[in-house]
């Protein structure tokens, strides 16, 4: 990631999030998600959501009825990576993130990271997030 002057908003802020989003997924998954896009809702919720994020053993352990194990490993370790997810969203969006969201489903393949971003007339005010 490059250091940024002053944050990002707009398709500047989401399509850094998905490149962010991507690279995290490629770099511990060993393989990019085939498919990656954010998106804004309402100025306070940011959503990026990864499509055929699963890994060959994942996809073979689903096959072999094995789901419930694929599941909640992916789970513990977005639980794990939780505060990267958010300190690079922070960096970014140069918002506090109130909550972080993620979940993933077996069919379709997909993966969803939500943040709740502080509204944006809280940005400056002490002791709201």
């Amino acid at each position: 990631m490059t250091a940024l002057t002053v944050p990002l908003d707009g398709d500047a802020l989401l399509a850094a999030v998905t490149e962010e989003m991507v690279k995290l997924h490629e770099r511990y998954h060993h393989r990019a998600p085939v498919t990656a896009k954010t998106l804004l809702l309402g100025g306070e919720v940011l959503v990026c959501v990864l499509g055929g994020v699963y890994t060959d053993v994942e996809k073979t352990m689903i096959e072999l009825q094995r789901t419930t194990i694929v599941q909640e490993t992916r789970s513990a370790f977005q639980t794990a990576m939780q505060q990267r997810f958010i300190s690079i969203v922070e960096l970014l969006s140069g918002r506090v993130v109130l909550a972080f969201i993620s979940n993933h489903h077996v069919g379709p393949d997909m993966e969803v990271e939500i943040f709740m971003l502080r509204p944006l007339a809280d940005a400056n005010s002490p002791g709201t997030g």
